[in-house]
């Protein structure tokens, strides 16, 4: 490589390089919100608050009511109780670091997971889990909605699948700023519906709470402790962990941290990621408890449904009107949740197919696929199957979220990972086995003793399995191999010793002749100068020459470096 200046924004790239021209829709960044990419701090125009208000907003889901229900009803209220608490504490534990590195880094899930200990290929396959978790939970929460409409107004619960499909489609198209609008509306409708039942159950039924502490399940669990519900009840609850995803997604938009903000920032941070889960687990313990009051009038299989536990909470106060009050309250939650899995879905999605087909057509046509993959499991009645389903999916989201915390807060404490968080393709090796080879090592495991291989109780604690191997191996496989695999080559502007510039001053990609911030830019010696992170991840030609390079001169600027504290 040579030592080539870098072209400033008025200059435009030599005639002579090769240049990529976007289709529109990816090219669009009011559409696109930089899916593959950095956050500019040019596009994170929202404050902290505004941020963790609409990251909050997407948290509405109904699955909790219906999730808290069934592991009640299923092993009883005090293991369910105690599983419920368990899973909150793990999932908010993990979710801190997440949430840290991608608001301050300004990275989704897909970019974080790529330089915490998986390589550029590596985050491949979680981007597969994520994209499924997005699925799994549009289908819930699809179905949901379309048992509400179907009691409401008898639309046929097969058309209601279809049409809690097709309505979050023209929000998610338009992307971030549509999606803040719609999470703000309805958050004042969200906030009465959710509250009101139980203040009418406070006032109607005042010892409703004192009996269903002493519940027993419909299962004959029992309304004493037992370790074997409480694990199965727990890995029900864990399936939930890679919701820390769907909040990075709206966490990288953050302002930067300044002493001016800082504690708004932190408290924003800290609401936003892994705070979700404090309402969410609160959600699961209030969905079970209306499920148990509404058992006796409904039935089992309507009480584990939302909406049937709403209107029955709203009877006394609003008598007719309950069910187009319980229903609209229904609509709105699914519709604030699903905006969110569709949009989550879409960046996922995104992130695998670049690296798998080198083209990049836009965010916005993977809505489609995401969507239709979670209306045929809304076809095929997902909701009947929901703790095995769920139960299954948890160890391998927990194995890998744990992989990626364990990154954060041991291998970059001790210097056993780079101190910042390296994404682009142009420094990273295909395959790191620290964080990879921990995550699959421990789903394998834990999916091996989810199927009963190693005994019942390894079985109950297969998450336990999964979040234990991949805590230990991400540190051990980091110290084995010296960490040598996080950076194919050094990046020369992030050295301890670079000079901080101004990271929002924009550099031209040599390729697609589009001017980007500093942190989303690397040097190639293929192009002689700058590419951004996206031309370089789609590039099927280069044969990853830059990693050849030993004796490179940089020809960037130096990238900020980050305090480990920011990060983790």
């Amino acid at each position: 490589m040579t030592d080539t200046a870098i072209p400033t924004p008025d200059s435009p790239p030599d005639q002579g390089r090769p240049t990529r021209s976007y289709a529109k829709l990816a090219a669009d960044e009011s559409r696109e919100d930089f899916s593959l990419r950095y956050a500019p701090h040019s596009f994170r125009r929202w404050s902290p608050s505004m941020v963790a208000g609409t990251a909050l907003g997407g948290i509405a889901y109904l699955a909790d009511f219906a999730i808290g229900a069934s592991i009640v009803f299923t092993y009883g209220f005090t293991s369910g109780f105690a599983s419920i608490l368990t899973a909150a504490a793990i999932i908010f534990i993990t979710g801190i670091p997440i949430a840290r590195a991608c608001a301050t880094y300004g990275l989704d899930m897909d970019l974080i997971t790529r330089g915490a200990g998986f390589g550029y290929f590596g985050s491949t396959l979680t981007s597969l889990i994520y994209a499924s978790f997005t699925f799994i939970f549009f289908a819930l929460e699809g179905s949901i909605m379309a048992q509400a409409m179907h009691q409401a107004i008898g639309l046929p619960v097969q058309i209601g699948y279809l049409v809690t499909t097709l309505i979050v489609i023209p929000i998610v198209f338009r992307g971030m700023g549509a999606l803040a609008k719609v999470q703000a509306w309805t958050q004042p409708i969200w906030l009465i519906g959710l509250v009101l039942p139980f203040v009418v159950l406070a006032f109607h039924a005042p010892g409703s709470w004192g009996a269903f502490s002493s519940f027993g399940g419909t299962e004959g669990a029992g309304s004493g402790f037992d370790w074997i519900g409480f694990g199965l009840g727990t890995g029900v609850a864990l399936s939930l962990i890679a919701q820390i995803g769907e909040q990075a997604d709206y966490l990288r938009f953050m302002p930067a941290k300044t002493e001016a903000n800082k504690r708004r920032w932190n408290a924003a941070v800290l609401a936003a990621g892994p705070g979700w889960v404090i309402i969410g687990a609160a959600k699961q313990l209030g969905g079970a408890f209306l499920a148990f009051v509404a058992l006796e009038a409904v039935g089992k299989t309507h009480a584990l449904e939302p909406i049937a536990p709403q209107i029955e909470a709203l009877k006394p106060w609003l008598g007719s009107f309950a069910l187009p009050a319980a229903a609209i309250f229904v609509i709105v939650s699914q519709i604030k949740i699903n905006v969110t899995n569709a949009y989550s879905g879409s960046l996922s999605w995104s992130n695998f197919f670049s690296r798998i087909t080198h083209k990049h057509p836009g965010r916005v046509w993977y809505i489609f696929l995401n969507l239709a993959i979670a209306l045929t499991l809304m076809e095929m009645n997902m909701f009947a199957a929901l703790n095995k389903l769920l139960g299954f999916y948890s160890n391998v989201g927990i194995a890998w979220i744990t992989a990626v915390a364990a990154d954060l807060v041991i291998n970059k404490r001790i210097g056993l990972s780079p101190p910042y968080i390296e994404f682009k393709r142009a420094y990273l090796y295909a395959v790191n086995p620290a964080g990879f080879g921990a995550m699959v090592i421990a789903s394998t495991v834990s999916i091996l003793a989810f199927f009963g291989l190693f005994g019942t109780y390894a079985e109950a604690f297969s998450t336990f399995i999964a979040a234990g191997l991949a805590l230990i191996l991400c540190p051990l496989i980091a110290w084995l191999t010296k960490g040598r695999y996080y950076l194919a080559r050094p990046n020369p502007v992030n050295g301890p010793d670079a000079d901080v510039p101004d990271i929002t001053a924009t550099h031209l990609c040599a390729v697609c002749a589009t001017a980007y911030e500093l942190p989303d830019i690397a040097d190639c010696p293929v192009q002689s100068g700058p590419i951004c992170s996206l031309c370089c991840s789609l590039d099927s030609t280069c044969g990853d020459a830059c990693q050849k390079v030993t004796d490179a001169a940089p020809v960037l600027m130096p990238l900020p470096t980050v305090r480990r504290s920011d990060a983790t």
